[in-house]
């Protein structure tokens, strides 16, 4: 956190950054709302940094005036308006080689210049842990920045929760409930794969939610053994079927994660295929039929909850608030029954993993859900 700064403003910027999370439209309408009443004008960059970063891809320019007849009615939206992409860190651009290679390369001087020659005062970026690294990088550099959290991960630290994993867990329960059925007339294994990068939040909550007997989490590496030992106890008191949730991130313990594409320049490594590796695993010990589902980016979208869908908008307003008290190089939280604001340096670069002594995790074991360890 900056100290405070008395610096008038009269122009901010907004910035989506990453995958996409119900709730994006709901912040992005706040901030235009709450800052217009103060006065300001607001525009949006589209697809993270590229409307500054890459102009020639856009003929009608990189910037969007946001007005409030361009926010109006989109708070219920899924998406973005503006656009989002997790390609353009601009401290690790990606550019183009006359050989055709990639290579990443430091823009953001020239995206503090972009800042600068458009009157762009200050920024309110929303996005997840490394749209918000990038937010302190900035910050650190000078630029007027108050971070908004977003991930349907949910594994940003420092606030209780991030808009858009609510949504992506009701979903995913959903998914759930509707499996169940079918799981149970085919006497099958059900392996449901679901995002969540390097933490098992959306894993543990919906597979709870959901009545799955049997969750694999990031946090504890399995031993597919104790799950097939969950099967066969079910069959023999007559429930054919089983239903196993398995975070994307998870990962045995003499293995390793399963990756759909590994890290390349400007984009990180892609996690997918583990519910795959599990069911095979499982149908082997177990003698059953084992079928896969994996919801994917199905838990990005569609329209928030009512839960994200207030979160967003009080985050929205708050990040307002914030810049209008001279803070900078800050973060909005939920920390009940507040919004508070945490700095950026305490949240850039850190995890929020699932509790290993937590009451939900504990809830789970008392309910006879297998973990795999």
């Amino acid at each position: 956190m900056t100290a405070p700064t008395t610096a008038p403003i009269r122009r901010i910027a907004i910035s989506t950054g990453g995958g996409d999370a119900p709730g994006l439209n709901a912040v992005i309408r706040a901030t235009v709302s709450a800052a217009q009443r103060r006065g300001w004008e607001c525009v949006g960059i589209r697809d993270g940094y590229n409307g500054l970063l890459l102009p020639e891809r856009y003929p009608q320019g990189g910037l969007v005036p946001l007005t409030h007849e361009r926010v109006r009615g989109i708070a219920h939206l899924g998406g973005t308006i503006l656009g989002t992409t997790n390609k353009g860190n601009p401290f690790q651009f990606p550019v183009r080689q006359p050989d055709g290679s990639l290579r990443e390369t430091d823009r953001s001087d020239e995206l503090l210049a972009a800042f600068a020659r458009e009157g762009i005062d200050a920024l309110v970026t929303v996005g997840g842990d490394g749209s918000l690294a990038i937010a302190h990088e900035l910050g650190r550099k000078g630029l007027r920045v108050v971070g908004v959290p977003k991930t349907i991960d949910n594994d940003l630290d420092k606030t209780v929760t991030t808009f858009g994993f609510d949504t992506a867990v009701s979903f995913a329960t959903e998914c759930l409930d509707r499996l169940h059925s079918t799981a149970e007339s085919h006497q099958r294994i059900m392996v449901v794969e679901v995002m969540g990068r390097y933490a098992g939040w959306i894993a543990l909550h919906a597979g709870i939610a959901g009545g799955a007997h049997a969750i694999l989490l990031p946090e504890i590496p399995f031993d597919l053994a104790g799950v097939a030992a969950k099967v066969r106890h079910r069959d023999a008191l007559g429930r054919m079927y089983s239903i196993v949730v398995v975070a994307e991130g998870a990962f045995a313990r003499a293995g390793e994660r399963a990756l759909m594409a590994p890290a390349e320049a400007g984009h990180a490594e892609r996690l997918g295929g583990m519910g795959e590796q599990v069911a095979r695993e499982l149908a082997r010990a177990t003698g059953k039929d084992a079928r896969v589902v994996v919801l994917g980016h199905l838990l990005r979208g569609g329209s928030p909850t009512a839960f994200d869908r207030l979160a967003a908008l009080r985050f929205g307003a708050a990040a307002v608030r914030a810049l209008e008290g001279g803070l900078s190089g800050i973060m909005v939280s939920l920390a009940f029954p507040n919004v508070e604001y945490v700095p950026l340096a305490e949240v850039a670069g850190r995890m929020k993993g699932v509790p290993l002594d937590g009451d939900t995790l504990q809830t789970a074991r008392d309910l006879g859900i297998a973990l795999g360890d």
